[in-house]
C-alpha cells in the first residue's frame, strides 16, 4: 500500500509517499480501506521526533480516518465488510489502509460524508471525554465554558457541542474572520486575544464570578491567566502545550478557588479506555451531528501526496477547523 513516511525527523519537506507493507490485522481488529484521514498538531509533533507512538501502534502519521470496511477479524461481530466508518486511530492514518482495534470504530453519520467524516473522531472523542466526562471537565447546562484556539479543529466542535449543550460558551481566536466564525459556530463571547485579554474580558462579563470549565492547548504561557479566568471549583483541561511546557503556578490560588487541573489525551490510553470513550462520544455527539446541531467544519480538502503542504498550513494557524486529506 502507499502511505506517508517520515523520512527523517523535521519539517514538512521528509513527508514523502513510498510504497509499505500492508497491514496485518488481529483477530479484534477490521481493516479499512481509507478514505481520507485528517491532520491534527500530534501529527506534527511526531513528525519532528517529539511524539512517537505508542507500543504496538502503526509507525505512520494519522490520528483518525474514514473509509470502508476491507475485512474483519474472526472475533469481530456488528460490523461487516463494505460498511463505511470513521475511527480513532493510535495511528496510520495517512495510508490507503489501516488496522483498527473494533473498539475505536464509528458509523459515518447520517448527513455526513465519508470524506468529512475523517474530521470527526479525535475531535468528537476528546472533546466528549475531556469536557464534559466524568473524570474530567464534568461541563453541566448553564455553567460557563472557554476553549482556547475557537477556531481549531478542537476548538470548533467544542463550541458547537457545548452550545448545543446549554453551555455559556467563551473562546479565544486570532483574527476577526475566526471570531465571526466561533460566533456562528454558538460562542456567546468570543474573544480576538490580540486585542483583548481574555482574563479580564471573562471578569467583567461574569461579574467576577469566573469560567467553570476552561479547555487549555496553550499550556505554560498561559497557566496563571487560566487559574485566573477560572471561579470556585473551576476544571482547567490541558491538551495542548503550545505555550510551553514549564510555567508557574499560584497553589494560592488554586486552593482558594478550589481548582482541578486535568491533563487530556487519548493516544496512550488502553484499549478498554478508549473503547469507552468511543462508545459515548456516539452516544452523546453522533445525534447533534445527525440532526444538524453539530457539524465537521472542515478548511479544505487535500490529497495524500499534499501532506506537506498540509503540515504548513496546520502549523501556520492560518486554518478553521480541520484540514483533510483524501486518500486516492
Amino acid at each position: 500500500m502507499r502511505a506517508v513516511v517520515i523520512t527523517e525527523p523535521g519539517g514538512p519537506e521528509v513527508l514523502e509517499v513510498q510504497e509499505v507493507p500492508d497491514p496485518t490485522p488481529g483477530p479484534d481488529d477490521v481493516l479499512i480501506r481509507v478514505a481520507a484521514t485528517a491532520i491534527n498538531r500530534a501529527d506534527l509533533l511526531q513528525r519532528q521526533g517529539n511524539y512517537p507512538p505508542p507500543d504496538g501502534a502503526s509507525p505512520y502519521l494519522g490520528m483518525e480516518c474514514a473509509g470502508t470496511i476491507a475485512a474483519v477479524g474472526e472475533t469481530v461481530a456488528g460490523w461487516e465488510v463494505g460498511d463505511q466508518v470513521c475511527a480513532l486511530l493510535a495511528g496510520g492514518g495517512y495510508a490507503e489502509q489501516v488496522a483498527v482495534p473494533v473498539g475505536q470504530l464509528l458509523p459515518v453519520p447520517a448527513g455526513v460524508s465519508l470524506v468529512d467524516a475523517a474530521a470527526l473522531p479525535e475531535a468528537a472523542c476528546t472533546v466528549w471525554s475531556m469536557v464534559f466526562g466524568p473524570l474530567a471537565g464534568r461541563l453541566q447546562p448553564g455553567e460557563r465554558f472557554l476553549v482556547h484556539g475557537g477556531s481549531s479543529g478542537i476548538g470548533t466542535m467544542a463550541i458547537q457541542v457545548a452550545h448545543r449543550f446549554g453551555a455559556e460558551v467563551f473562546c479565544t481566536a486570532g483574527t476577526k474572520r475566526k471570531v465571526d466564525v466561533c460566533r456562528s459556530l454558538g460562542a456567546d463571547h468570543p474573544i480576538n486575544y490580540r486585542e483583548e485579554e481574555f482574563e479580564e474580558v471573562v471578569r467583567e462579563l461574569t461579574d467576577g464570578a469566573g469560567l467553570d470549565v476552561l479547555l487549555d492547548n496553550m499550556g505554560a504561557s498561559y497557566l496563571p491567566r487560566n487559574i485566573a479566568a477560572l471561579g470556585v471549583g473551576g476544571r482547567l483541561i490541558v491538551l495542548g502545550l503550545q505555550g510551553g511546557v514549564r510555567g508557574e503556578l499560584n497553589l494560592g490560588a488554586v486552593l482558594s478557588k478550589r481548582i482541578t487541573i486535568h491533563a487530556a489525551g487519548l493516544r496512550g490510553r488502553s484499549l478498554a479506555q478508549k473503547a469507552e470513550i468511543v462508545a459515548e462520544t456516539q452516544a452523546n455527539v453522533w445525534p447533534m451531528i445527525e440532526s444538524g446541531a453539530v457539524r465537521p467544519i472542515v478548511d479544505r480538502v487535500l490529497t495524500l501526496d499534499d501532506a506537506g503542504e498540509a503540515h504548513r498550513l496546520v502549523d501556520s494557524s492560518e486554518h478553521i477547523g480541520k484540514v483533510v486529506l483524501r486518500v486516492p
